[in-house]
């Protein structure tokens, strides 16, 4: 499993989707998941650059665990993901930051279709606020926005969180440049 995190990791640093040493991605297995240890580079993932912790509470790896494993575990337990993709895509950080509201409408059709409203949240980086916000929002949405930190995208398995996680960053670069055309 760590191949295709490592294939996910390389294809979201090559695209810009996050810096090398910035983002997790997680697969569940059973009540368990194998996600990104904490400073690892996404580009350069080996064996060693992941870790298997379980799903019903902390446990001694969490100190090796990526820092948001937390929300990782909460996003598992309340949605029916087996796959999660956190970047910290520059135009959807950017689009939280001007939002007037808790949701980004795209206005590109295939993020009208694929997405619906994209909801922007809020709490601390691995924080219990972020965990239980990020999971209510992806009950009932593909992905989400964290307020001025990035998305989380999920999916059932990794390549479906990954174009999620394409989808939309995509949607917020057309809806940045659509919404600057407009006030010229």
């Amino acid at each position: 499993m760590w191949r295709e995190i490592a294939r996910i990791g390389k294809k979201l640093v090559d695209t810009g989707l996050v810096e090398s040493h910035f983002g997790n991605i997680s697969v569940r297995v059973g009540n368990r998941m194998i996600i990104t240890r904490s400073g690892s580079a996404l580009d350069e993932i080996t064996e060693d650059s992941v870790v298997e912790v379980g799903l019903d509470g902390t446990c001694a790896l969490d100190v090796i665990a990526s820092s948001e494993a937390i929300v990782h575990r909460a996003i598992y337990k309340n949605t029916p993901a087996l796959a999660i993709v956190h970047a910290h895509c520059p135009f959807a950080v950017t689009m939280s930051l001007l939002a007037d509201d808790e949701t980004i409408e795209p206005s590109d059709s295939e993020g009208q279709y694929f997405l619906g409203e994209i909801p922007i949240i809020k709490g601390g980086i691995g924080s219990d606020e972020l965990a239980g916000n990020v999971s209510s929002a992806l009950a009932t949405h593909k992905a989400a926005i964290v307020y001025s930190h990035g998305t989380f995208a999920i999916g059932r398995v990794l390549d479906e969180a990954y174009v999620m996680t394409t989808q939309v960053e995509h949607s917020c670069k057309i809806k940045y440049w659509y919404d600057l055309a407009k006030k010229n």
